[in-house]
């Protein structure tokens, strides 16, 4: 592609829904010039993807979003558990699970919790602080054509509908664009997984006696199995506005054109128990649950990211997650190469730290909607009793990538939550005092890394700051009892399975890259090969 270039940029990201703005969002916290290109006029106008679980709130809680998004979620704040029944009048009513946090133990693990905020309020947060931070987000705009060689991507987009194209050359670029993603297609990356499971036709509504119905129970989603009406309920605003799930059979031939709004109306109707109702349908989409992993998460200098790189059924809220973290986990890595402080090799351990994690997590996505016998889903049952989602949500691993230290062959997702500092997971949250401000342990991680050391640990402090300065490292050191200041009930040595005199190096993710459990007797040695490995320097 020998074209003029019109304009040049660091990143180019394609896909401008949840996962391209929080890419733009990540990057614009670290300083790192993008343009994001996205050929929809706007954000999503359809409720779907509401649930953001703790550890995606956990990474808005750092960028400075968070209470943002809960002013926009308030609404639906308190909405909690899902509920089955034969219909909303029926008296067969069970609670899948009532509460998403029993007993508070969240507290105890994060600064953040669960947050049910729906896509199209979700998303103009997610615009309006991408802009405020500098992101040159364009919509409307399509990205048209790509090539890439060993410096960069040259990619030509354009307004959409019209016939002006504009040449972008870029050092990276981020393909947020979807399960069926151009992009994906154009590198020739297989996938992986069941593929399809089931298909919704997802409708927006109007009722306004169906809050009678539904009285004082406020969940998340009700799973409504009447046999002649199946389909999942979800509020949008707990009064006149819903959403409907109603299952789908293209595999039987059910054209999406039969879904008119008087079916539509009259399946609600029925599946609610409410048959006298007024019901005014005010949108459809269709939508599919799959279980598909990229065999790669990319090529070069083009990465997958979101829905690109994985499909996951909708039970547990995965899906968005899980492509929020991607878009986390690769913006770190691509301000640390853009600004010189680590290798190209660093942008490897992308694939090889995300893969993994989706196709844990989509496989336990699946099981869960077997398990909770998601309607229009006939799966027979695979596995035994799910144990929640919170070893799921938090505490995935890192078991090959940018850390040293790790068990090669630990499973990714642990049958029981333990976030005890170990290489590859995310470091445990407990509060401190940092100049006498008071925060989480967590608010430390974003721009650099972090070296922690403990009570004793004098001598990987003073190594550390010598190593960053020599080594020109945006590395952030503190002493455990000196800079930083823990409550008194929390041991940091113990919770970082350390001693006082050992020390923990985190990412800017707040993933434990290495630790150190006592003194070495040569600490700056030790830590410059660390670093050396963890960050790809040559």
């Amino acid at each position: 592609m020998n074209a003029k270039i019109d304009e040049r940029v660091p990143v180019l990201i394609a896909g401008g829904s949840l996962v391209g703005l929080s890419a733009s969002l990540f990057l614009g916290r670290l300083g790192v010039p993008h343009t994001l290109v996205e050929k929809h006029p706007g954000t999503s106008r359809h409720p779907r993807g509401r649930g953001n679980n703790v550890r995606t709130m956990e990474l808005f809680r750092v960028a400075g979003v968070e209470s943002r998004i809960q002013v926009a979620a308030s609404v639906l704040a308190d909405n909690h558990g899902i509920l089955q029944a034969e219909t909303l009048t029926g008296t067969e009513q069970e609670w899948l699970f009532k509460e998403v946090d029993p007993g508070g133990r969240l507290s105890r693990l994060s600064p953040t919790s669960w947050c049910l905020c729906s896509q199209n309020d979700l998303e103009p947060v997610l615009l309006d602080c991408a802009r405020e931070l500098g992101g040159d987000l364009r919509y409307g705009t399509e990205l048209r054509s790509f090539e890439q060689d060993a410096d960069g991507v040259t990619a030509v987009i354009g307004r959409r509908g019209t016939d002006e194209c504009r040449t972008v050359r870029a050092q990276y670029l981020i393909a947020a664009d979807g399960p069926r993603s151009p992009v994906r297609e154009r590198l020739g990356i297989g996938q992986t997984g069941r593929g399809d499971l089931f298909h919704n036709v997802s409708v927006t509504f109007q009722a306004k006696r169906l809050a009678d119905a539904v009285g004082d129970r406020r969940f998340i989603a009700c799973y409504l199995r009447n046999p002649e009406a199946d389909g999942t309920l979800l509020p949008v605003d707990n009064r006149e506005q819903w959403v409907f799930h109603i299952p789908w059979h293209p595999e039987h031939g059910e054209e999406l054109e039969s879904f008119t709004d008087e079916r539509c109306a009259e399946h609600i109707r029925r599946a609610t128990g409410v048959p006298e109702m007024e019901v005014e349908i005010t949108g459809k989409a269709p939508w599919h649950a799959a279980e598909r992993v990229a065999s790669s998460y990319g090529t070069g200098r083009v990465f997958l990211a979101g829905d690109s790189a994985h499909e996951m059924s909708p039970t547990g809220a995965f899906g968005s997650n899980t492509g929020i973290q991607d878009a986390h986990n690769l913006a770190w890595k691509l301000a640390a190469v853009l600004g010189g402080w680590a290798g190209p090799g660093l942008l490897e351990t992308y694939g090889a730290e995300r893969q993994p994690v989706a196709q844990a997590t989509s496989e336990r996505a699946s099981a869960r909607s077997t398990e909770h016998r998601h309607p229009g889903y006939d799966a027979a049952p695979t596995t035994g009793p799910q144990r929640g989602v919170l070893p799921t949500a938090l505490g995935y691993r890192y078991n090959r990538g940018a850390v040293v230290g790790t068990d090669p062959n630990a499973p990714v997702v642990p049958d029981q939550l333990e976030l005890t500092a170990a290489p590859g997971s995310r470091a445990p949250h407990f509060w401190l005092r940092r100049d006498g401000v008071r925060m989480s342990s967590l608010d430390l991680y974003e721009r650099s890394l972090v070296l922690l050391s403990g009570t004793h640990g004098h001598t990987w402090f003073e190594a550390g700051r010598r190593v960053a300065q020599r080594l020109g490292l945006p590395l952030e050191c503190y002493q455990v009892g000196h800079d930083l200041i823990v409550d008194p009930d929390t041991d940091w040595a113990q919770a970082h399975g350390t001693s006082p005199d050992g020390a923990v190096l985190v990412r800017p993710d707040s993933f434990v890259a290495w630790r150190a459990t006592a003194a070495a007797a040569d600490p700056a040695t030790t830590l410059t090969k660390v670093l050396a490995s963890v960050l790809r320097r040559g």
